[in-house]
């Protein structure tokens, strides 16, 4: 297992009364051999006793402590800033799932940092976590992919921390250390499991992803480029193919840098797989049916059709039957 690593996780959370916890209360039991852990419990006092209840034993479960503005997740990773116990903390949204190397790498890279970003990446993989798999290979490939987990240093924040009243809050966290001097750490080699969330809050987070994009001028370009050119193309048809190909290979670019095809879905290569399986499948039917072919046995020659007042024509391969009939012809 290793020693303890000289460090704190601060998960700040707000969840509603009754959610499964029994997922979350094994993972803080496995967190917490690694490290200090820290839960910021923004839930309703009736969600917080449930917590209170599972989690209390296994690591420090505290109320949010502050309110600097209208966001809860911000208010919730103060709390938790002003509580650790260490000055490297590695933040992490309710649904990441790290094991001891990534907080291991995280920590090792926070000693030369003020604040490090690592690369998140979904398991299990339903349909909506591919959509999103796929923008993230893109930011990938063109500047970088903001994950749900940071590695902090409490004196790059602390005191006075960053603005509550955004909506892109870990924009604002890293924008807050570059403004006071600090050294932001882009590690996407550092691949950190996710949850993926259910359908309607994905959703949901889709106008929350267009400050993503503004954050990140170079991709909002691309993106903003698609429909003129489509439109002032002859050939809109094979543009659009030709598009949508391009895309395919920068994305296949965001994969494989840094590490990625250790973790992340391929893209190139799966169709590449897929294809590659569908033609062996036809090569294999049509030598079984050129096989059958050669091993089939010939059907003999259909009888010729028979003149219902001629009497039996003899078969020419009974030679002695067509002679008695030829003598008896010749008598008669």
């Amino acid at each position: 297992m290793g020693p303890r690593l000289p460090a704190e996780c601060v998960i700040p959370l707000r969840w509603s009364p009754g959610e499964p916890c029994d997922e979350m209360t094994a993972y803080l039991g496995r967190l917490r051999d690694w490290l200090d852990v820290t839960v910021v419990d923004g839930s309703e006092p009736v969600a917080f006793a449930e917590h209170a209840r599972a989690w209390g034993a296994l690591v420090r479960h505290v109320p949010v402590a502050c309110d600097r503005g209208a966001n809860g997740k911000v208010n919730g990773v103060l709390t938790g800033l002003a509580l650790a116990r260490h000055e490297i903390v590695v933040l992490a949204d309710d649904d990441v799932r790290h094991d001891r190397a990534t907080l291991a790498r995280l920590v090792a890279a926070a000693a030369g940092a003020d604040l490090v970003r690592p690369q998140n990446h979904f398991d299990p993989l339903p349909w909506h976590a591919r959509w999103d798999t796929a923008r993230s290979l893109l930011n990938r490939a063109v500047a970088c992919d903001s994950p749900g987990t940071y590695a902090v240093c409490r004196s790059a924040l602390l005191p006075g921390g960053y603005d509550a009243d955004v909506l892109f809050e870990n924009l604002e966290m890293e924008r807050t250390v570059r403004a006071r001097g600090g050294v932001v750490l882009d590690r996407p080699d550092i691949l950190v499991v996710r949850r993926p969330p259910e359908v309607r809050q994905f959703l949901d987070q889709r106008v929350r992803q267009a400050y993503d994009d503004l954050a990140q001028p170079g991709r909002l370009l691309l993106e903003a480029a698609v429909l003129p050119v489509l439109l002032g193309s002859r050939h809109r048809a094979r543009a659009a193919g030709l598009l949508a190909l391009a895309l395919v290979g920068l994305a296949e670019v965001g994969r494989r840098r840094a590490g990625g095809p250790r973790r992340l879905p391929g893209v190139v290569g799966a169709v590449g797989a897929g294809v590659g399986r569908r033609a062996r499948r036809d090569r294999l039917a049509r030598a079984a049916a050129a096989a059958a072919r050669r091993c089939a046995v010939p059907r003999p020659p259909a009888a010729p059709r028979r003149d219902p007042g001629a009497g039996a024509a003899p078969s020419p391969r009974d030679p002695a039957r067509a002679g008695r009939s030829a003598v008896r012809h010749a008598q008669g």
